[in-house]
């Protein structure tokens, strides 16, 4: 009895394990986060001047989450379509945000950015 009891407990622990190996243990960035994180910066987009605190922390928090070329291509097409729905929202303030909040992307936030092209 306590020798079956011990491949039992045996064979639960392994399966235990295998499902851990198994099981995703990051989640896709969503829009929501973008826009969330990016949402302190609309003063700072629209009338230019320093970003916010708050807004610079947000940059920061969505290239730490962009850990994957899928996060990294949400959160690029995540931003051109935000930048398309707030009015007064300048180019050149959105190109310029990550530099002045020292945070460096590996693409030009920009409506003509390929985001299908970002790795």
């Amino acid at each position: 009895m306590a020798a079956m009891l011990m491949k039992v407990s045996c064979a639960v622990v392994l399966l235990v394990v295998y499902m851990g190996l198994l099981t995703p243990e990051v989640e896709a960035v969503t829009c929501g986060q973008v826009v969330g994180s990016v949402a302190p910066c609309l003063g700072y987009l629209r009338n230019g001047g320093a970003p916010p605190r708050p807004c610079c922390n947000g940059v920061r928090g969505l290239r730490n989450a962009a850990r994957t070329t899928s996060d990294r291509k949400t959160i690029c097409n995540c931003l051109k379509s935000a930048s398309s729905s707030y009015r007064g929202v300048s180019g050149n303030y959105a190109a310029s945000l990550p530099g002045k909040c020292g945070v460096n992307l590996p693409y030009k936030i920009s409506p003509s950015t390929d985001c299908n092209r970002i790795q």
